[in-house]
């Protein structure tokens, strides 16, 4: 069932419990990205334009949530979140739910901001706690859900707040709206070819993932360190590659029900490899097919790259959630770099693109090529989970539409 959305609910007056997801990264208490910041401002805007009182909640960071903690404190979202929306953002405490932070919220006029401080610093957020949960509640007379990258997880913000709010308004940010559409269209009616594709490091990250795709996807487009896993899987030599020895079988599984379903899981053919780990240290070659012993494969080679550029420019619907190498280093970010300026093109001939969260997030944001993609998800680990396939009951326990 589509949910109720902020924007349909009377807020004039009221206060708005917004759980968000400020999960930013710092450099020495600088923000490095603050996409996720820029990403709530539609919903923090819908309530306070319209006389509501926002009062938002994040985690940051995994603090040992034993107190307070300088190092994750959401001091500086605050303060970048008033440079954003122009207005003042209160801080009230360096707790959520002390004294300090009710008084704040009591004494909100409409229209105001308030942010609390880091919910990670109880570690009864991580519990899912009952008792933490009612004091935030205690704060709401609506709960918005607007932290898609923290729908997957069971905290005490996403489920005992909303389950404490029964009887009141809970319903979704426009964010969760746009996230969860543009996810579940793709897996529900996707246009055709559709092409999903998979990188990063781990097969078991993404095993689940692909074999929900498989019975829905035209072509499977792997790359990253995962490939080597299946290569090795189908017995060709893979040099130093990092690859799961435990998931050989599952890989060569995945192939199988692949050729099966006639859904075409397509693996590098060459690759762009180095005696070491690093940006500068160690010799790089270019190897077809097999991989000489000592060499690591950090990247797909230019007739890989080719070959997933032509499928990708003729793909309709286009899935992509993990890198191609290590993109981060010059040597090794052709690879990702030619699928992102693939997928900007088949989105400019109307394809409908959507980029899992994490680091092909930050890819396409690197390369310059975020506003070329349909949708660039903020959550990483919610959007494997939506193509798995799984059900989120932080988002089944908000109003239905």
């Amino acid at each position: 069932m589509p949910k109720k959305t902020i924007a349909a609910v009377d807020v004039a007056g009221k206060r708005c419990l917004i759980r968000v997801d400020f999960n930013v990264p710092l450099d020495g208490g600088r923000i490095t990205d603050d996409r996720r910041i820029q990403a709530a401002i539609p919903t923090i805007k819908n309530v306070i334009d319209r006389g509501g009182k926002a009062i938002l909640i994040s985690h940051l960071g995994r603090p040992e949530g034993t107190g307070y903690d300088a190092a994750s404190s959401l001091k500086p979202c605050a303060d970048r979140l008033g440079e954003l929306l122009g207005k003042p953002v209160g801080f009230p405490s360096n707790d959520c739910v002390d004294d300090a932070a009710a008084a704040a919220v009591a004494g909100m006029n409409k229209g105001d901001v308030v942010l609390l401080e880091n919910l990670r610093h109880h570690k009864e957020e991580k519990k899912g706690d009952a008792g933490f949960a009612a004091k935030l509640a205690a704060y709401a007379d609506v709960y918005v859900n607007d932290a898609f990258g923290a729908c997957h997880r069971p905290d005490a913000s996403m489920v005992a707040v909303p389950k404490a709010l029964s009887g009141k308004p809970r319903v979704s940010g426009l964010l969760v709206e746009k996230e969860i559409k543009f996810l579940s269209d793709a897996m529900r009616s996707p246009a055709k070819p559709f092409v999903v594709v998979l990188g990063g490091a781990k097969v078991s990250d993404k095993m689940a993932a692909i074999e929900n795709l498989i019975p829905k996807a035209d072509a499977i487009l792997v790359g990253g360190a995962m490939a080597y896993t299946f290569l090795k899987a189908m017995g060709k030599a893979v040099g130093s590659s990092k690859t799961e020895d435990d998931r050989l079988a599952d890989a060569k599984r995945i192939v199988d029900a692949a050729a099966k379903a006639k859904c075409d899981v397509h693996l590098p053919s060459d690759h762009v490899c180095s005696t070491a780990f690093s940006q500068s240290a160690g010799d790089i070659e270019v190897f077809e097919e097999q991989i000489k012993p000592g060499f690591m494969g950090l990247d797909i080679g230019p007739k890989t790259q080719i070959k997933y550029s032509l499928i990708l420019t003729k793909a309709k619907t286009i899935v992509w959630n993990g890198p191609m190498g290590v993109f981060e280093w010059a040597p090794f970010s052709v690879g990702t770099k030619s699928v992102a300026k693939a997928i900007a093109e088949a989105t400019a001939s109307g394809a409908t693109s959507i980029v899992g969260g994490g680091d092909s997030a930050a890819a396409v944001e690197r390369f310059g090529l975020a506003d070329k993609m349909s949708h660039v998800s903020t959550g990483g680990g919610a959007s494997i989970e939506m193509l798995e396939g799984k059900a989120f009951e932080s988002v089944n326990l908000l109003d239905n539409a």
